[in-house]
């Protein structure tokens, strides 16, 4: 099979992506996680499969000179975060559209996912940035936490929500999916908005989703320290300090 990388969509510190024709290429560095990439097509082919939610086509896993590539369905639309940005004045439009794009997600159920809590529980204890007596009551709560089977999309944020010219909805990158709790998959998108520096925003989305869902809002601020925490098991400099505030946050009100 070959491919055209002429079209560069998208770069970030671990893949480029590209358009060819109608498939989006994922090309992952040289030496990224053989593991990670067949777990992430694994995933999206399970939710594929196993749903009957619109999302990209897993269409090829191959090598193209010598990095991984994951080969799928080119989505034509525009991204949500697009979309708001160019139509403020549509803004709860398109929020209201996005909690219910992801209540609909949450509403699936995959079985042969990761659940969320073991994903949690094996950042947290491998986790070497983050104070042993915090690590402990996080872990702690994390383990109280109630056990769903809920499909957790885990990166949900607009520019993954794709808005097609016949208005139907297509979301896209589920290399963080897993099955779990809806309110721990509300605090990541939480704090993807926060972390955007979207303060205001996040705060909206937060009431939105619980007035949607009928989860109290605190509930869902329960889960914002340990997922804190797991992102902040990444190690991006630049996300360190404003993590370790919301990680530090052990009881709201």
């Amino acid at each position: 099979m070959e491919f055209n990388l002429d079209n560069v969509i998208a770069r970030r510190e671990t893949k480029e992506v590209y358009k060819d024709g109608g498939n989006t290429i994922k090309l992952f560095m040289e030496n990224y996680s053989k593991a990670n990439i067949l777990n992430e097509a694994l995933n999206q082919a399970r939710v594929e499969e196993g749903t009957d939610l619109r999302i990209p086509k897993l269409v090829a896993v191959t090598k193209i000179e010598n990095r991984w590539a994951l080969v799928s369905e080119h989505i034509e639309g525009t991204p949500l975060d697009v979309l708001m940005r160019e139509h403020p004045e549509k803004q709860d439009e398109y929020l209201n559209l996005f909690v219910d794009t992801q209540l609909n997600i949450l509403s699936k159920r995959v079985p042969l996912l990761t659940p969320i809590k073991d994903k949690f529980r094996r950042k947290l204890s491998e986790a070497t940035n983050i104070d042993d007596n915090v690590k402990y009551d996080l872990m702690h709560r994390l383990e109280g936490m109630k056990n769903h089977r809920k499909l957790c999309h885990g990166d949900y944020n607009p520019s993954n929500v794709i808005v097609m010219e016949n208005g139907e909805v297509c979301v896209i990158d589920w290399s963080h999916v897993t099955q779990g709790n809806a309110s721990a998959d509300a605090a990541r998108t939480f704090l993807l908005f926060s972390m955007n520096g979207e303060t205001e925003l996040a705060e909206k989305y937060l009431q939105l989703f619980s007035v949607k869902s009928e989860i109290p809002v605190n509930h869902l601020q329960r889960w914002i320290p340990i997922v804190a925490a797991t992102q902040m098991t990444k190690g991006k400099p630049e996300e360190q300090d404003f993590l370790r505030k919301w990680i530090e946050v052990i009881e709201f009100e």
